[in-house]
Order: structure tokens, then sequence, then C-alpha cells
């Protein structure tokens, strides 16, 4: 009996037989977990996650590298356990030999450092005999600053924190709190995260200078819970322990990558004393633990909607005692701080014309400006960008396909890192399907066109499928594109076009009225706009008129850290925007109906 492994963050699934364990199936699935014994269980390396389905039970060899808490927690060596049912597994990214590709590049706007922390280099005379006021005391007459004031984190360590540096330190303080004491001399360092449905971008950054010291991402570990928000917010109103899993896996992620760039430039994680985190309304919520019941039902409010701020230790981030952690306002709906933070970045609210704006992710933000009026929106584009629901669809991780290229019957293709191919990446999808449809392999309906003689066309166990890479001999790893997977793309294309035309109305306008497009996400990053303009997804206006500028909403969050103006001016972006709901927009579901089909244009000129 054949069963279907699904390997998550990866979002890349393979079949399997009753007794194939799970490193074996990674493999052939071209996954590649550390597993130095070679399979033999006793170098611990290949450690997965069982969040679903059925599997063989711990034997001797687990029992002893992992111990019993993390086995009744579903961890497992993929080595030692065998498939016994459809299965759904978490692969940590230490289990990874190869690391996937994380955005954290994006443009933004030059901000002059205005932060909310300040540090102050303090030396003092030890207490004595005759002088008994408190260490709180003697600081705020040190720093001649009688208001001062001292959260309870950071009075438990402030006594200690003195004397172990011989009363020569700097202090750090935001407004009139103190939020750690520090060696003399050290700076400030603040955190900026994007959180992502599917990535996380993080940005270590010295506020005194605004430089930004280094930057990392990672998978969002939310991912084992569910693909999607929707999926998400069922997990956590549905397990009375779901909503708290969700928060503490993100937190966990959020603490490991402050550690990983503190490391990485010398820096104890303590000095963190300021933080800003930017992500869409149900990764807000989540993140804060705050309700999303009515997140999940129409009209989808949120509980809170303007900039908050909350004291990092109360949300479980391990940095100075007293630091912040500001969130920026959202919109409404799914329209969350994220798309606040690339409009700061892109500058969009001062551009000249009228300028569209889409944040393509797991879903993609829409904001078009124009006569003056602001609209914005969100549509489910879905994880298939990302490779899920794709049949061999993955993330990008080396040896997916990214780039494809098709002349007279010949394909051409680009992987990652120039590894033999093993999947298809979100930007080699979308290329993929706008290069069937130029060739006219794919008619206007998606379905695939066998009347020709075509010799990569051929019946699959599905239905008519395209043999993208052939089986190799040596490898046997095929991959091929069938109706469904063009289906999966129709779906996602089809929400974001009607999004962008629903504005459109809105504003009085047509598309070809548009001056410029900007493109930002991560996946945005990567994509050929000339693929996107040809099957639909983009205007069809110029592909000159489009900017792709990657991950702005980390480069906006990296802003509001280092300027507490820009927090001011995210508030003022955000209360001028008119949220549309596109569900309940007359026409919306027509347009979408209609926007399925691949009627565009397809010249390579447009």
């Amino acid at each position: 009996m054949s069963f279907e492994v699904d390997f998550e963050p990866l979002g890349q699934r393979v079949s399997c037989k009753s007794g194939d364990n799970l490193l074996d199936a990674a493999q052939r699935a071209g996954i590649m977990l550390n597993a130095i014994c070679g399979g033999e269980g006793v170098c611990g390396r290949c450690v997965v996650r069982v969040m679903a389905g059925k599997v063989s039970s711990p034997n001797i060899a687990e029992e002893e590298e992992m111990g019993k808490e993390q086995l009744d927690a579903g961890w497992r060596l993929a080595c030692q356990t065998e498939v016994e049912g459809n299965v759904q597994i978490y692969i940590p990214p230490s289990s990874l030999a190869t690391a996937q590709r994380t955005q954290t590049e994006g443009q933004g706007l030059p901000v002059e450092p205005q932060p909310a922390v300040r540090a102050f280099d303090v030396e003092q005379h030890p207490p004595s005999i005759h002088d008994l006021r408190s260490d709180a005391s003697r600081l705020r007459d040190a720093l001649d600053m009688p208001a001062l004031t001292f959260p309870t984190a950071v009075l438990r360590t402030l006594s200690t924190d003195l004397r172990d540096r011989e009363f020569r330190s700097a202090v750090f303080v935001s407004g009139s709190s103190v939020v750690g004491v520090a060696s003399a001399d050290a700076r400030p360092l603040g955190l900026a995260v994007d959180l992502g449905t599917t990535k996380l971008a993080a940005y270590l950054v010295d506020l005194a200078g605004g430089e930004t010291l280094a930057k990392a991402g990672a998978m969002n570990p939310q991912i084992a819970f569910g693909e999607d928000v929707m999926a998400r917010i069922g997990h956590a109103i549905s397990k009375p322990d779901g909503a708290e899993q969700l928060r503490i896996a993100v937190v966990e992620a959020l603490n490991g990558l402050a550690r990983d760039l503190c490391e990485q430039t010398a820096h104890p994680v303590h000095h963190i004393a300021d933080a800003v985190i930017v992500g869409n309304t149900a990764m807000h919520h989540l993140f804060l633990g705050l309700p999303v019941r009515q997140l999940g039902l129409a009209p989808y409010v949120a509980a809170e909607s303007a900039a908050l701020d909350v004291q990092a230790h109360d949300v479980g981030l391990d940095f100075a005692p007293g630091a912040n952690v500001h969130l920026l306002p959202n919109i409404a709906g799914f329209v969350g701080a994220d798309h606040v933070a690339m409009l700061l970045a892109s500058g969009m609210p001062e551009h000249e014309g009228i300028v569209l704006g889409m944040d393509i992710g797991t879903n993609t933000e829409i904001s078009l400006i124009a006569k003056g009026k602001h609209f914005a929106c969100s549509t489910a584009s879905g994880p298939a960008f990302e490779g899920a629901h794709i049949r061999h669809g993955m993330r990008a991780a080396p040896g997916a396909i990214e780039k494809v290229l098709i002349r007279d019957d010949e394909i051409m293709l680009q992987t990652i890192d120039d590894k033999p191919p093993v999947g298809l990446c979100g930007s080699g999808i979308l290329d993929l399907v706008a290069q069937l449809r130029k060739a006219n392999i794919i008619d206007r309906r998606g379905a695939l066109d066998k009347s020709g003689d075509n010799p990569r066309i051929r019946q699959g166990d599905k239905g008519l499928e395209y043999v993208v890479v052939p089986a190799a001999e040596d490898e046997g790893r095929e991959i091929t594109f069938n109706r469904k997977d063009v289906n999966e793309i129709q779906l996602a294309k089809g929400a974001m076009r009607a999004g962008v035309q629903i504005l459109l109305q809105r504003a009085g306008i047509t598309e070809e009225d548009i001056d410029t497009v900007i493109v930002a996400g991560a996946f945005g990053t990567y994509l050929d706009v000339q693929s996107g303009i040809t099957i639909g997804m983009f205007p069809q206006i110029e592909a000159r008129k489009f900017v792709q500028v990657g991950n702005a909403a980390g480069a906006g969050a990296c802003m509001a850290l280092l300027s507490t103006a820009i927090r001011k001016q995210a508030a003022d972006v955000a209360h001028h925007v008119t949220y549309v709901e596109l569900t309940a927009e007359k026409g919306f579901s027509s347009l979408f109906a209609r926007n399925l089909f691949f009627d565009q244009h397809i010249a390579d000129g447009l």
C-alpha cells in the first residue's frame, strides 16, 4: 500500500510504501537530512517531528538517544521511524544539510536615527555607611533624572549588575524608564522582525549609529500547525492549547534568531533594548496571544488595530530585562502592520501619479493610491507560490527549479545553487505556467493540449501531465506538472488580479492609468515580472512600470526601530487607508471567476 509523506516547512511531498523509513523518504524527495552515521540511529542528527499520521513506535535506539519527553512530544529519528500511513513531518532547520533560501533583502528609505532607547555611561562611588541611598535612587541622582522609573524585571537584576561592573556601567533608558544595565561604553541594540506567515526575517541594528549589524531568515515554525492563516486560526480555536502552541513556536524561533545574530556579532543578547515586529493581523494576534476566533469569521475584526507596546519579557523574548516590543498598527481585516511597513519603506504614499503596491505572500496585500485616496485589500493567494499543493512543488531550497524557458519543445531550467533539480519553487512555477501558455501547451482554461505531438505531454495517474524533468537513470527523480497544478496557480492569480480590479473600480480608473507597480515580498523578489503579466496575475501594462523592492516589510520594520518619528508616521499612514473587504464587494466573485482564465496578452514585448 502507498502512503504520502508531507515534509514541512519545505512543502515537499513524496509517496512511500508501508515500512519505508522517513530518512529514505526524505532522500527520495530530494531533501538532504543530516545523517552522518548513515542511518544507524546513533548520531542523533536526523531529528524530525511527527505532526499527524501513523508511524512505527519508538525503538530502543530512539529511547536512548531522544528520551521520553521528546518522544512524547512527537520528536523522532527519521532513520528509525517507519511510515504506516499518510503522515505530516516537520523538519527543524538544524536537521537540514542544506539551508532554504530566506529573504531578508529589501529596499528602504534612509532614516535619521531617533531611537526610543539611549545609553548613558555612569560611574558611581560604591555605597557606604554614610550613603545608604537605594541603588535605584543613586542612579536617578547620577543621571539627574528624578522621574526615572525601574520596571520590576530591571530591579530584579539591578543591584547585581551594578556591582558586577564595579559601578561603571552603561544604562539603557527609554523615555523615563530604565531598560537595562550593561558594561560601560556598551551600545544599545535593536531587533526588527518581519513575522511572515511562511518566513521570518530578523535584523540586528545598532540603535545609536543606525547600522544593520546582521540579518537572518528562518521558516515560521507555525507551518507545522497549518500552511495559511485560516488553518492556524482553526488550530488555535479547536485545540485546548492550540493558541499557546502557536505562540510559543514563534517566540522560540525569534529567540533563536536573536541569539544567532548576537553570536555572529559578538554581542550579548541582553544588549537588545528595543524591538519592532510587523506581521499581518493574524500573525500579530497569534504572537501576542490575542483572541483570533473573530478573525476567522466575517467581518474579520481585529481585537486591536492600533500600535502596541509590550514588554519583551511578558511575551517570552529574552532581551534586556526592560526591553520594549513595538508593534506597528494594523489597518483592518488581514491587512496588517507588515503592509504598513512596506508602504513606509517603499515610500509609496509619497509617490507621484497613480501607484499600485502588491506585497505577495501566502496572503497578498494590495494598495492603490490614486486621486488623493488610498485603498487596500487582502487576497488569499494561498501557498501555491511557496510550492504547497503543487505535486512536485517545494520551497526555495538548493535544487529547486527557479527559472524556466521553453523554446521549440526544448525546456531550459535554472535551479537554486545549480544543484540537480528536485522540485519547483514559486518563481519556477510561475515561469513554467507562463511558458506553457506562451507555447500553447495549455489553453485558456489551463488544460494541457494533447492535440499536437509534444513528447513531454503524457497520460499520468491523475490525467495529462507535462514532463519537466524526465526520470534519471541514476536517481529516478522525475518532475511533472499536471492540470491540478495549473489550477492552483489559476486560483492564486485569479484572486490577486480580481483584488486589483476591485480597487481600480473603487478609484474610478483603469489599469492603463497606473504609473507604477511596486512588487514586494520574498516571492516578489525572485519572480519574473513578464511571467506574471503573461498569465494575468499582474495588470496588463508595460513591464518597465514595475519596481521590485524585496522584503520592504522588513526594511520598514528597521526604519521604525530606528526612529520614533517613523512610528508616528506609520500610525498616520494606517489611519488614512480605506480598507476594502473583497468578499463584501458586489461583483468580486464574477471578477474572480473571469480571472481564472488565461485570456491575457501573451506577447513578449507587452
